[in-house]
């Protein structure tokens, strides 16, 4: 996900997004325990897009 896709979001979608990011890490790192997991790329990359919600929701926050 990109940045400029994150900021044109609301912030119901932004919540939403979120929550669904924060599943899927939960499942991805339960993968990477179980050793099921075969991109290990993929937990950085759903950790960025968390970290890009966050920051464009405290932007608007302000």
């Amino acid at each position: 996900m990109k940045a400029k896709q994150v900021r044109e979001m609301t912030g119901d979608e932004l919540q939403s997004s979120l929550a669904d990011m924060e599943k899927r890490l939960f499942e991805l790192r339960s993968q990477a325990v179980t050793e099921k997991l075969e991109n290990s790329k993929a937990i950085i990359n759903v950790r960025r897009d968390i970290a890009r919600i966050r920051t464009v929701l405290r932007e608007r926050a302000d």
